[in-house]
C-alpha cells in the first residue's frame, strides 16, 4: 500500500471511531428509556475486505477508491436485555467506550508520528 494512502485511511478510521463513540454515548444516555434498542456501528470488516481486494491489484488509485468508498453503518439491535424492552447493558457500553477511546488515542498518536517523520524527511534531517 502506498504511503500516500496512509493519511486518508487513518482519517477514515478516525471518523469511524468518533462516530462509534457517539453511538455508544447515545446508548448510555438512553439506558433508562423503555423500549430503546441498542445501536451498533459496523465498519472494520467491510473496510478491511475492501482494502485487501484493492491492494491485491497493486494499484494505489484502487486502494484510494476503496478507502473513499468505505462507510460505516449504524443499525439497531433487536434483542432486549431487560423486561422493559431496553437493550442497553451498561457494562458492555462502558467497555466499548473505553476500548474506542484508547483506539482513537493510539491512532491519533500514530498519525502524529507519521507526520513528524514526513516533516523530518522533507527537512532532510
Amino acid at each position: 500500500m502506498a504511503f500516500g494512502n496512509v493519511i486518508p485511511m487513518s482519517q477514515k478510521a478516525l471518523d469511524y471511531l468518533w462516530k462509534k463513540q457517539e453511538v455508544t454515548m447515545d446508548n448510555i444516555s438512553n439506558v433508562n428509556t423503555p423500549g430503546y434498542k441498542r445501536k451498533e456501528i459496523a465498519f472494520e470488516d467491510t473496510f478491511l475486505s475492501k482494502l485487501k481486494a484493492a491492494a491485491s491489484m497493486n494499484d494505489p488509485q484502487k486502494v484510494r477508491a476503496a478507502i473513499d468508498d468505505s462507510n460505516y453503518n449504524i443499525y439497531e439491535r433487536t434483542d432486549a436485555a431487560r423486561v422493559d424492552g431496553n437493550g442497553v447493558n451498561m457494562d458492555v457500553e462502558y467497555t466499548e467506550l473505553a476500548r474506542t477511546t484508547l483506539h482513537y488515542q493510539y491512532l491519533v498518536q500514530s498519525v502524529s508520528s507519521d507526520i513528524s517523520r514526513l516533516r523530518s524527511a522533507i527537512k532532510g534531517q
